[in-house]
């Protein structure tokens, strides 16, 4: 029996790979994540569910990930912002938030992708407030949402015509 001061061994898909290593049964995915698995691109926010800076992707769903504890993701598809391309260039998202300039400071945007690529791979056409609606649990304190709503419908644009 874990008390929580005696390591577990975990093994975790993220990003298509499977990561085995021992943690506290404590701990929280974003601290794992982070910590020790060096994936840093996952941010820490308010850590009471509050903002969306931490999301991440478990099985498709946009998850935060300093809301659920790592020993429950086992056996799940965890995707962070490292893995959103499934090739070595950038995901539509990426390439369109980086032309548009839809972050600025870049503090909540891997949560704001991995949540907008949820969006995209049910709906492949969101609509303006259907992307307002998807992320509002991502709060951004720098753009006023106008340039990631535009990088969002650039995106969604270009994965329905892959070829230009």
């Amino acid at each position: 029996m874990t008390n929580g001061k005696q390591k577990i061994l975990l093994a975790l898909r993220v990003n298509g790979e499977v990561r085995e290593f021992a943690c506290y049964p404590n701990r929280t995915l974003l601290e794992v994540l982070r910590e020790d698995l060096g994936l840093t691109g996952t941010k820490h926010g308010c850590e009471l569910g509050e903002c969306g800076t931490c999301t991440i992707l478990i099985d498709n769903q946009p998850i935060l990930s300093c809301l659920i504890l790592a020993l429950e993701c086992e056996g799940r598809e965890i995707v962070t912002v490292e893995g959103l391309s499934p090739g070595p260039g950038l995901h539509p998202l990426q390439e369109a938030f980086g032309e548009l300039g839809a972050a600025q400071c870049g503090y909540c945007t891997p949560g704001i992708l991995c949540t907008a690529k949820a969006l995209l791979d049910r709906n492949r056409r969101p609509s303006r407030a259907e992307i307002r609606a998807a992320l509002a649990g991502n709060l951004c304190r720098c753009t006023g949402y106008i340039k990631i709503f535009e990088a969002v419908e650039l995106a969604a644009e270009r994965m329905e015509r892959p070829s230009e």
